[in-house]
């Protein structure tokens, strides 16, 4: 995606002034995880201010080095670049202290009252060791992710998009993030088959 020699949609947006959206470019290199990410999130969010421009429409990204970000947003193949550059570890201050300041300006943004339902991987630390302390108890993520490695997640919220029926959420503070593996997701039966 990154190498001038790719002549591929995606690269040659990412090559221009104008950039692709943070949402593609993550969707392009994580897959099938990601995906199921952001169509679950486009889909059932419900931001107490669609407009505002902070909580981004209900649907925000964690960066290695920018914090919290909109999936809409375009970075260019520089932003990628130093996205890589930067290992996800709580050691890491590049990472850890722009996601504690973004997630402090959403807090701010979308009030105490508001849920924020984390869709990444809740069984390390990485994520929730750093908004949970902003959060709380409004920090929630699915239960159904217990167990589940990132493409069984990914599969999940899919299957959820397509059935427009929304996960269950459970506040993170205190929960079994660490379990069983569920049963397999059965395959999704495509029409015309």
């Amino acid at each position: 995606m990154l190498s001038d020699a790719a002549t591929f949609a995606l690269a040659v947006q990412l090559r221009t002034s104008q950039g692709a959206t943070l949402g593609e470019v993550f969707s392009f290199v994580s897959g099938l995880y990601f995906r199921g990410k952001l169509a679950y999130a486009r889909r059932f969010s419900r931001p107490p201010d669609p407009t505002d421009h902070v909580a981004a429409g209900g649907v925000l990204v964690i960066t290695p080095n920018a914090g919290l970000r909109a999936a809409d947003v375009a970075v260019t193949v520089d932003s990628v670049r130093a996205f890589a550059g930067e290992p996800i570890d709580l050691s890491n201050a590049r990472y850890r202290v722009p996601l504690e300041q973004g997630a402090r300006t959403l807090y701010d943004s979308v009030g105490p009252d508001c849920d924020v339902v984390l869709l990444g991987s809740i069984a390390s630390g990485k994520y929730v060791e750093v908004l949970l302390p902003i959060f709380g108890d409004r920090l929630l993520f699915p239960p159904a992710f217990v167990g589940r490695g990132d493409m069984s997640r990914g599969g999940l919220m899919l299957r959820c998009v397509a059935s427009g029926e929304e996960l269950e959420y459970a506040p993170i503070a205190g929960a079994i993030r660490k379990g069983q593996r569920p049963p397999r997701l059965e395959p999704l039966r495509t029409s015309g088959r």
